[in-house]
């Protein structure tokens, strides 16, 4: 058996060897930079708090004799149709924060 014994490289092939190193070590670093994005985009998203820790708790006074005639959700807002006294109103409200919004108040002409 006869051992092969691996000569030093010629000028060209270690040029060669040093280029695939460095173009190894910029996708390296590359994929290390695009993993990195990627959990500090997570961990952005799992740790903000916009507000949301405590859940919203209010009582909203109605007048005497109302009746709340619907209630639905447009996007991020709580509507409250109401009947007052024969007149329609409808009332907006933050759905993270239910904080009053507008009112609309719908009349009879005279």
């Amino acid at each position: 058996m006869t051992d092969s014994v691996a000569s030093q490289p010629t000028p060209e092939q270690a040029a060669l060897f040093a280029r695939v190193r460095r173009m190894m070590l910029i996708a390296g670093l590359t994929t290390g930079l695009a993993v990195a994005a990627v959990l500090i985009a997570i961990g952005y998203r799992l740790f903000r708090t916009e507000g949301r820790t405590n859940p919203a708790e209010i009582t909203a006074v109605l007048p005497k004799g109302a009746k709340i005639v619907s209630t639905g959700l447009a996007g991020d807002r709580v509507v409250v149709t109401l009947d007052i006294a024969g007149s329609t109103e409808i009332r907006t409200f933050d759905a993270h924060t239910l904080k009053a919004l507008g009112r609309l108040r719908f009349v009879n002409e005279p």
